[in-house]
């Protein structure tokens, strides 16, 4: 039996029932939504659009515009973002005195962040967003001149900026290997060793990443880096909340990530995961005294700042848990493939990502039609937000739906895409 809001409204029962259930921005209602759904399977839940309508009604949103680059940052649900202004408001009271007494709270986040990622409490540093995580595994290294570093020319800029830094001033050398796209684990594991030697030090790559939504096996590749006793840093910026697993399972050292991408919390939001026995070997980016060495906490220190916004990252954990990661991973999938699926079969279009391991970030381009163009077109005059994604190899545009995205916003894109290869360009496009 499919969910629906007339039938939760039914099985609430009472009146005082009926009116909490009506607050669409309680993450009660969705976790009622959730469990009315039984035991049934996340691909089978993927397609139950009165579920779906119920999770989209938790979120304030400009409608006006159809927002599919949600690769960058989510908007929060309600519940979230009046969390994060009760937390600044409360601050702002006294600053002195109430930001101190939530940031002592912040503990629990912690706890919460490490135990529903799969990690130890001590592991589980709280970050503003990915590249501040990964820029403290990358410059938190002792590594000496003629070191090697080997990571991919299809990694997330600013890291590869930050290696380069780094060769520059402390004479590393950094192997940026290339990879087909779509292409898969096999080759990456392949490519990725290949490019060993005995003067490498680290291994850096991602767990998807931001182009095309390629995924890693980084199990494996960790596994092989530490057989050779090789660090691995790993780029979870667009896994965390996306699809299911478990930290420990993935056996890197460090791995960083944006909490303000699919786990839904503020902007400003991440975590950095430092196994155990890396955290006293790594220096933290401000200093910190010797008897912090092996504490995971001298990775946050950043002088004084808000702690509204970790502080509502337990709403946001909240609001994700109430659905379920499965149903989650389930849903961008199915959103992705229903335009994939629907584009793929006109030979113009090339599609860069591999949809039998697609979530929610795929990448399209079309033939004689550079992207820059294509994204033009879908805003100007769709008003459809994408990105683009322009390199040497390939170039197309970034489409990444959420969980609150409706399939009518979902066919618009591909009836744009479709007008664009029927018609073309307008003439002032």
């Amino acid at each position: 039996m499919k969910t629906n809001r007339r039938s939760f409204l039914q099985m609430a029962g009472t009146l005082g029932g009926v009116a909490f259930a009506l607050n669409d921005t309680s993450i009660e209602l969705v976790a009622q939504s959730a469990r009315a759904l039984g035991t049934r399977a996340a691909d089978d839940v993927a397609g139950d659009e009165s579920f779906w309508r119920d999770v989209q009604s938790a979120f304030s949103l400009d409608r006006s515009v159809i927002n599919l680059n949600n690769g960058n940052s989510c908007p929060s649900p309600t519940v979230v973002h009046e969390a994060y202004k009760r937390y600044l408001d409360w601050s702002n009271q006294a600053p002195v005195y109430h930001r101190g007494m939530i940031e002592r709270n912040i503990e629990v986040v912690r706890r919460r962040l490490a135990e529903h990622f799969g990690c130890e409490t001590e592991e589980m540093a709280i970050t503003r967003n990915s590249s501040e995580s990964l820029q403290i595994a990358q410059n938190g290294q002792d590594l000496a001149p003629g070191d090697e570093v080997v990571t991919t020319e299809q990694d997330y800029g600013r890291m590869l900026t930050t290696w380069d830094q780094r060769a520059r001033r402390d004479k590393i050398v950094i192997k940026k290997i290339n990879f087909p796209v779509p292409t898969t684990s096999e080759n990456l594991y392949g490519l990725l060793e290949g490019a060993i030697t005995p003067r490498t030090k680290v291994l850096h790559f991602c767990h998807i990443t931001n182009l095309t939504g390629q995924i890693f096996p980084v199990q494996n590749l960790a596994r092989m880096a530490r057989s050779r006793g090789i660090t691995t840093i790993v780029d979870g910026a667009h896994a965390a909340a996306h699809f299911p697993y478990k930290l420990r399972d993935l056996e890197m050292d460090y791995y960083g990530t944006s909490l303000h991408k699919w786990l839904l919390a503020p902007t400003g939001t991440g975590f950095l995961y430092v196994r155990k026995d890396r955290i006293a070997k790594t220096w933290p980016m401000q200093a910190a005294p010797e008897r912090s060495d092996n504490d995971i906490r001298k990775f946050e220190e950043i002088g004084t700042s808000p702690a509204a916004t970790k502080a509502a990252i337990n709403e946001a954990l909240a609001f994700h848990q109430a659905i379920g990661t499965d149903r989650v991973a389930a849903r961008l999938r199915y959103l992705t493939l229903r335009w994939a699926n629907r584009l793929k079969t006109n030979p113009r279009i090339i599609i860069h990502t591999g949809l039998d391991q697609v979530y929610g970030v795929a990448t399209v381009g079309i033939k004689d039609i550079p992207a820059p163009r294509i994204n033009n077109f879908l805003w100007d005059k769709y008003r459809i937000i994408v990105t683009a994604i322009n390199r040497p190899e390939y170039n197309g545009i970034r489409v990444t739906p959420n969980i609150y995205t409706p399939l009518e916003e979902i066919d618009t894109f591909a009836s744009a895409m479709e007008d664009l290869l029927k018609n073309g360009l307008p003439a002032t496009a």
